[in-house]
Parts: C-alpha cells; sequence; structure tokens
C-alpha cells in the first residue's frame, strides 16, 4: 500500500482520508452527484463513466475533524461490472445509488448491496441513495419502502437531488462521520509511545478499518 493511500497521510490526529466507491446502475445519477459534491456543479447531460472516474473532497466536520474523501466514481454498464471489485476493495465506504423513477434500478442497488455485504470488507459503511429527487411528479419508489430496506440491512439512507443539490452535501457528511477516527487515533497514540514498534501498530490498524488501497 502506497503512502498516499494510508487511512491518514498528516501527522495531526484530525486529518483522515479515507476510499469511498459509487455503485449502482447507469444512468440513476452516480457521476453527477459526485460533480456536485466535488465542484458544485450539475450538467444536464453526463456521458456514461468508462471504468471509473476518481476525485477527492475534503469535508470539515464540526469537531475540528478534516476527513479526506477518494472517490471511485464505477461505470454502471453491465460489460463493466467485473471490474466494480478493484474499486470496492478495501473501501471504507460506499454509495449505492437508484433513480427513484425507475423501479428497476432499486432491485439492481440491492443486488450491489448483497455483494458489498458478501465481499468487501465487513466494516464497510455503506449509504443507499435515492437519486432525481427533483422529479417527484415521475416517483414511482416510494421514500418508505427504500428506507424500511435500508434499516433492514443497517444502510445509511438518503434521498438526493444532484440537480438541486438536496441531501448531496448531507449524504457524504453522513458517511464521513461513520469513519472508524477513535481506532485511528489509537493507533497513532500507540506509534508515538512505541516508536520501536510502530511498523507492526499502523499495519494491524489498516487491517481493521481498512485504509484506501486501489
Amino acid at each position: 500500500m502506497s503512502a498516499s493511500n494510508r487511512n491518514s497521510v498528516a501527522s495531526n490526529n484530525k486529518v483522515f482520508q479515507f476510499k469511498l466507491v459509487l455503485l449502482g446502475e447507469s444512468a440513476v445519477g452516480k457521476s453527477s452527484l459526485v460533480l456536485r459534491f466535488v465542484k458544485d456543479q450539475f450538467d444536464d447531460y453526463r456521458e456514461s463513466t468508462i471504468g471509473a472516474a476518481f476525485l477527492t473532497q475534503t469535508l470539515h466536520l464540526a469537531d475540528d475533524t478534516t476527513v479526506k474523501l477518494e472517490i471511485w466514481d464505477t461505470a454502471g454498464q453491465e460489460r463493466y461490472r467485473s471490474l466494480a471489485p478493484m474499486y470496492y476493495r478495501n473501501a471504507n465506504c460506499a454509495v449505492v445509488v437508484y433513480d427513484i423513477t425507475q423501479p428497476a434500478s432499486l432491485e439492481k442497488a440491492k443486488v450491489w448491496i448483497e455483494e458489498l455485504h458478501k465481499q468487501a470488507d465487513p466494516n464497510i459503511v455503506i449509504a443507499l441513495a435515492g437519486n432525481k429527487a427533483d422529479l417527484e411528479a415521475r416517483r414511482a419508489i416510494s421514500t418508505e419502502e427504500a428506507r424500511e430496506f435500508a434499516e433492514e440491512a443497517g444502510l445509511l439512507f438518503f434521498e438526493t437531488s444532484a440537480k438541486s443539490a438536496e441531501n448531496v452535501l448531507e449524504l457524504f457528511t453522513a458517511l464521513a462521520q461513520k469513519m472508524p477516527f477513535e481506532q485511528i487515533i489509537e493507533s497513532r497514540s500507540r506509534k508515538t509511545n512505541n516508536p520501536g514498534n510502530s511498523r507492526v501498530d499502523l499495519d494491524r490498524a489498516e487491517e481493521k478499518t481498512d485504509g484506501c488501497a486501489c
């Protein structure tokens, strides 16, 4: 694992870095969500992602904690599905996106979530995002149905709109707040107090927190 992909690259105990992956069917708005989050922009037309796109964004939480998210926006087309494990492997958190106007996209999201539960790290934090909330007149999936599923599966849940920015910042902030800060701080403390064993302590901390690695 390279130094740039560790949970933290700074000596300050309040700065952390995590890997986040976006999954979901094609055209549900994954790339639009990321663009809104990272650049506060929205394009009415975006070409489908090929393979995956990589972006970063930094969040400053209320307790002076700084979180840098390394974001992998994966392609939703079926021909790229076999590549997905490369991107969610060792991810600390995931956003699985569906389109509230397309019932099949929620079923696809459930398949992705099942796959994450089986193959991703058991400590991964997952959020279910019902995108295109601005298209209320075309809604085909009720908020209650999706929320009930999310609660049963132990997921964070938001309905979002990349177009209006509704709940976009809230979604990524909620994920950041769920990260294992205390475990990382404890591992840093052990490293400081036991410099001779610092490499061993850090490796153990990464095993527990699944530091970012691609």
